[in-house]
Protein backbone atom coordinates (compact mmCIF):
# COMPACT_ATOMS: atom_id res chain seq x y z
CA UNK A 1 0.00 0.00 0.00
CA UNK A 2 1.57 3.27 -1.51
CA UNK A 3 -0.33 6.68 1.01
CA UNK A 4 -1.63 9.13 -1.09
CA UNK A 5 -0.29 11.98 1.40
CA UNK A 6 0.57 12.84 5.13
CA UNK A 7 -1.66 15.17 7.11
CA UNK A 8 -2.76 14.72 10.24
CA UNK A 9 -4.29 11.73 12.00
CA UNK A 10 -2.86 8.50 11.42
CA UNK A 11 -2.28 7.75 15.03
CA UNK A 12 -6.00 7.19 15.16
CA UNK A 13 -5.75 4.22 13.41
CA UNK A 14 -3.09 2.45 16.09
CA UNK A 15 -5.63 0.99 18.56
CA UNK A 16 -7.54 -0.87 16.44
CA UNK A 17 -4.83 -2.51 13.80
CA UNK A 18 -4.65 -6.22 14.11
CA UNK A 19 -0.66 -6.43 13.94
CA UNK A 20 -0.92 -10.21 13.92
CA UNK A 21 -2.76 -9.99 10.33
CA UNK A 22 0.17 -8.07 9.20
CA UNK A 23 2.27 -10.96 9.90
CA UNK A 24 0.13 -13.56 8.59
CA UNK A 25 0.10 -11.51 5.09
CA UNK A 26 2.75 -9.02 4.66
CA UNK A 27 2.30 -6.36 2.39
CA UNK A 28 4.66 -3.28 1.37
CA UNK A 29 3.44 -0.16 3.26
CA UNK A 30 5.00 2.92 2.09
CA UNK A 31 4.69 6.68 3.31
CA UNK A 32 6.20 9.57 5.35
CA UNK A 33 5.21 12.53 7.28
CA UNK A 34 1.75 11.64 9.65
CA UNK A 35 2.53 8.18 8.36
CA UNK A 36 5.35 7.46 10.56
CA UNK A 37 3.64 6.62 13.59
CA UNK A 38 2.06 3.33 11.32
CA UNK A 39 5.58 3.19 10.09
CA UNK A 40 7.53 2.45 13.60
CA UNK A 41 4.58 0.56 15.37
CA UNK A 42 4.01 -2.24 12.27
CA UNK A 43 8.17 -2.57 12.36
CA UNK A 44 8.28 -2.41 15.78
CA UNK A 45 5.32 -5.22 16.28
CA UNK A 46 5.45 -7.28 13.83
CA UNK A 47 9.23 -7.37 12.66
CA UNK A 48 8.24 -6.27 8.94
CA UNK A 49 9.57 -4.03 6.85
CA UNK A 50 8.30 -0.94 6.36
CA UNK A 51 8.94 2.27 4.03
CA UNK A 52 9.28 5.94 4.37
CA UNK A 53 9.54 7.91 1.14
CA UNK A 54 7.54 8.82 -1.34
CA UNK A 55 3.50 9.08 -1.48
CA UNK A 56 1.11 9.47 -4.36
CA UNK A 57 -0.18 13.09 -4.06
CA UNK A 58 2.69 14.78 -4.30
CA UNK A 59 5.91 12.53 -5.45
CA UNK A 60 4.71 9.98 -7.69
CA UNK A 61 2.08 12.37 -9.34
CA UNK A 62 4.89 14.51 -10.42
CA UNK A 63 7.31 12.52 -10.94
CA UNK A 64 9.82 13.65 -8.09
CA UNK A 65 10.87 10.65 -6.74
CA UNK A 66 14.26 8.60 -6.70
CA UNK A 67 14.14 5.67 -9.10
CA UNK A 68 17.15 3.56 -7.87
CA UNK A 69 16.16 3.42 -3.85
CA UNK A 70 12.64 2.75 -4.81
CA UNK A 71 13.65 -0.27 -7.22
CA UNK A 72 16.48 -1.49 -4.96
CA UNK A 73 14.05 -0.86 -1.50
CA UNK A 74 11.29 -2.83 -3.47
CA UNK A 75 12.28 -5.47 -5.09
CA UNK A 76 14.55 -7.11 -2.69
CA UNK A 77 18.09 -5.73 -3.37
CA UNK A 78 20.12 -7.55 -1.05
CA UNK A 79 23.14 -4.77 -0.90
CA UNK A 80 22.60 -1.39 -2.16
CA UNK A 81 23.81 1.94 -1.10
CA UNK A 82 21.00 5.13 -0.55
CA UNK A 83 22.08 8.28 -2.34
CA UNK A 84 23.82 10.10 -0.17
CA UNK A 85 24.87 13.39 -2.87
CA UNK A 86 24.56 16.85 -0.74
CA UNK A 87 24.59 14.65 2.96
CA UNK A 88 26.77 16.71 5.49
CA UNK A 89 28.65 15.31 8.01
CA UNK A 90 27.94 17.10 11.71
CA UNK A 91 29.90 14.10 13.15
CA UNK A 92 32.19 11.66 11.39
CA UNK A 93 32.00 7.89 12.46
CA UNK A 94 30.87 4.43 11.29
CA UNK A 95 27.55 2.51 12.42
CA UNK A 96 25.81 -0.22 11.88
CA UNK A 97 22.35 -1.13 12.75
CA UNK A 98 18.69 -1.06 11.99
CA UNK A 99 17.29 1.68 10.24
CA UNK A 100 14.66 3.17 11.96
CA UNK A 101 12.91 6.74 12.39
CA UNK A 102 10.88 9.36 10.54
CA UNK A 103 9.07 12.55 11.31
CA UNK A 104 10.27 13.92 14.14
CA UNK A 105 7.09 15.42 15.55
CA UNK A 106 5.81 11.80 15.59
CA UNK A 107 8.35 10.01 16.58
CA UNK A 108 7.99 12.48 20.00
CA UNK A 109 4.20 11.88 19.79
CA UNK A 110 4.96 8.27 20.45
CA UNK A 111 6.11 9.02 23.66
CA UNK A 112 4.31 7.98 26.65
CA UNK A 113 1.98 5.64 24.85
CA UNK A 114 1.36 1.87 24.23
CA UNK A 115 3.21 2.65 20.76
CA UNK A 116 6.28 4.59 21.91
CA UNK A 117 9.15 4.35 19.17
CA UNK A 118 11.83 1.57 20.11
CA UNK A 119 14.99 3.36 18.77
CA UNK A 120 17.59 1.14 20.84
CA UNK A 121 19.92 -0.47 18.27
CA UNK A 122 19.38 1.92 15.35
CA UNK A 123 20.92 4.30 12.91
CA UNK A 124 17.74 6.69 13.69
CA UNK A 125 16.33 8.99 10.87
CA UNK A 126 14.75 11.85 11.50
CA UNK A 127 12.97 14.65 9.16
CA UNK A 128 10.15 17.38 9.64
CA UNK A 129 9.17 20.28 7.78
CA UNK A 130 8.33 23.99 8.72
CA UNK A 131 9.25 23.82 12.50
CA UNK A 132 11.32 26.77 13.89
CA UNK A 133 15.05 25.42 15.21
CA UNK A 134 13.77 26.35 19.10
CA UNK A 135 11.03 23.08 18.22
CA UNK A 136 13.54 20.85 16.81
CA UNK A 137 15.74 21.50 19.72
CA UNK A 138 12.77 21.00 22.18
CA UNK A 139 11.62 17.85 20.54
CA UNK A 140 15.17 16.27 20.28
CA UNK A 141 15.43 17.10 23.69
CA UNK A 142 12.33 15.41 24.61
CA UNK A 143 13.70 12.57 23.41
CA UNK A 144 16.95 12.41 24.82
CA UNK A 145 15.27 13.06 28.40
CA UNK A 146 13.17 9.88 27.66
CA UNK A 147 16.07 8.32 26.77
CA UNK A 148 14.99 7.04 22.85
CA UNK A 149 18.69 8.35 22.05
CA UNK A 150 20.79 6.17 24.56
CA UNK A 151 21.67 3.17 22.31
CA UNK A 152 21.23 4.78 18.97
CA UNK A 153 24.06 3.79 16.84
CA UNK A 154 24.13 6.99 14.40
CA UNK A 155 21.71 9.80 13.30
CA UNK A 156 20.78 10.80 9.99
CA UNK A 157 19.19 14.08 9.41
CA UNK A 158 17.12 14.42 6.45
CA UNK A 159 16.50 17.76 4.25
CA UNK A 160 14.73 19.71 7.00
CA UNK A 161 12.15 22.10 5.02
CA UNK A 162 11.75 25.46 5.59
CA UNK A 163 13.16 24.67 8.79
CA UNK A 164 15.96 27.37 8.76
CA UNK A 165 16.66 30.29 11.24
CA UNK A 166 15.06 33.54 10.95
CA UNK A 167 17.05 35.86 9.01
CA UNK A 168 20.00 37.37 10.65
CA UNK A 169 19.95 34.78 13.13
CA UNK A 170 23.51 34.01 14.08
CA UNK A 171 23.44 30.11 14.10
CA UNK A 172 22.32 27.08 11.96
CA UNK A 173 20.05 24.01 12.39
CA UNK A 174 23.29 22.12 12.36
CA UNK A 175 24.21 24.14 15.17
CA UNK A 176 21.14 23.30 16.81
CA UNK A 177 21.03 20.02 15.93
CA UNK A 178 24.53 19.78 17.91
CA UNK A 179 23.57 21.20 20.60
CA UNK A 180 21.57 18.54 21.89
CA UNK A 181 23.61 15.33 20.24
CA UNK A 182 27.32 16.56 20.88
CA UNK A 183 27.23 14.00 23.72
CA UNK A 184 26.80 10.87 21.56
CA UNK A 185 30.05 9.63 20.38
CA UNK A 186 28.52 8.15 16.88
CA UNK A 187 28.22 9.48 13.36
CA UNK A 188 25.54 12.33 12.41
CA UNK A 189 25.33 13.32 9.13
CA UNK A 190 22.45 15.87 7.51
CA UNK A 191 20.24 16.56 4.63
CA UNK A 192 19.24 13.21 3.02
CA UNK A 193 16.39 13.47 0.92
CA UNK A 194 13.44 10.82 2.27
CA UNK A 195 10.31 12.54 3.48
CA UNK A 196 9.64 15.98 3.20
CA UNK A 197 11.85 16.90 0.39
CA UNK A 198 12.54 19.48 -2.73
CA UNK A 199 12.86 16.67 -5.34
CA UNK A 200 14.24 12.98 -5.84
CA UNK A 201 12.64 11.74 -2.40
CA UNK A 202 14.30 8.43 -1.52
CA UNK A 203 12.56 5.50 -0.64
CA UNK A 204 14.19 4.10 3.20
CA UNK A 205 13.13 0.54 4.36
CA UNK A 206 12.35 0.79 8.38
CA UNK A 207 13.62 -2.26 9.78
CA UNK A 208 16.69 -3.56 7.76
CA UNK A 209 20.23 -3.59 8.87
CA UNK A 210 22.56 -0.66 7.17
CA UNK A 211 25.88 0.86 7.81
CA UNK A 212 26.56 4.64 7.57
CA UNK A 213 29.78 5.73 6.80
CA UNK A 214 30.75 9.58 7.70
CA UNK A 215 34.21 10.57 6.74
CA UNK A 216 35.81 13.87 5.01
CA UNK A 217 35.66 12.49 1.95
CA UNK A 218 31.57 11.95 2.37
CA UNK A 219 28.58 9.97 3.06
CA UNK A 220 27.76 6.82 3.02
CA UNK A 221 24.80 4.35 3.83
CA UNK A 222 24.46 0.64 2.40
CA UNK A 223 21.71 -1.26 2.94
CA UNK A 224 22.90 -5.11 4.21
CA UNK A 225 19.94 -7.04 3.64
CA UNK A 226 16.76 -7.28 1.56
CA UNK A 227 13.60 -5.42 2.30
CA UNK A 228 11.01 -7.56 0.12
CA UNK A 229 11.17 -11.12 -0.47
CA UNK A 230 10.48 -12.45 -3.95
CA UNK A 231 7.10 -13.49 -5.09
CA UNK A 232 6.44 -17.44 -4.40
Amino acid sequence: MICVRGGYGSNYLLEYLDFERFIQHPKILLGCSDITSLLTAITDRTGLVTFHGPMVAKDLALGTFDSSSWNSALQGATDWNVSTDGVEVLKPGRARGRLYGGCLSMLVASLRTRFEVRTEGTILFIEDIAEKPFRIDRMLMQLRLAGKLEGVRGFIFGEMMDCDPPARADYTLQQVIMRVLSPYKVPIVYGLKSGHVTRDNITLPIGVHAELVAESAGVSLRILEAATLPVA
